[in-house]
């Protein structure tokens, strides 16, 4: 027997005053089986941080030609391609060349920076490419407030985030690898 996802609701409410975007989304996010609840927690940080009226989630873990955010214009050509953690430099490329802009969210701990040493290379001639880091302690924090439902607060200031929740707060200090100039 197959396992099924599980089904978490969200109300993000979303106040970016670095892009002046404030909107408050109801959002369903399916959590693959074999994803971890830590996982599902950077999806909705990276929701907050990117939120847009036309930002969604794609298939996931459960695609290869989806990632695991994305957004589209009303032409249906992708304007933003966000993937979590440490995807293969074949993808990226793939995904650079599908769409306008391309983020990934990179979390992880070690295993970040062994996916960033082996990857930077490669990684550096794509101009519309940038990457980003979630601390490890912020990982955990985050996979701490996980509840089947959720309403949260995103605060963005200054480039400083803060997820708040009923009963938590964290604050996420990403760390920019490399971004285009």
């Amino acid at each position: 027997m197959a396992l099924q996802a599980t089904i978490h609701k969200a109300e993000l409410q979303v106040s970016d005053m670095d892009r002046h975007y404030y909107a408050t989304h109801a959002l369903t996010l399916a959590r693959h089986p074999s994803e971890t609840e830590q996982r599902l927690m950077v999806r909705l940080l990276a929701f907050g941080l990117y939120a847009h009226d036309k930002l969604e989630f794609g298939k996931g873990l459960s695609s290869d030609d989806e990632p695991d955010l994305w957004r589209k214009d009303y032409g249906g050509e992708i304007e933003q391609w966000i993937e979590l953690g440490q995807p293969d430099e074949a993808r990226i490329r793939k995904a650079c060349g599908r769409a306008q802009q391309v983020m990934v969210i990179n979390y992880g701990g070690r295993a970040a920076d062994i996916w960033w040493d082996k990857n930077a290379g490669a990684l550096a001639r794509h101009r519309n490419l940038t990457v980003l880091d979630v601390p490890a302690e912020s990982v955990a924090a985050l996979g701490n407030m996980i509840e089947r439902s959720l309403r949260l607060q995103c605060l963005i200031q200054d480039g400083h985030i803060h997820l708040l929740g009923d009963n938590a707060e964290v604050a996420v200090a990403l760390r920019t690898r490399m971004a285009p100039a």
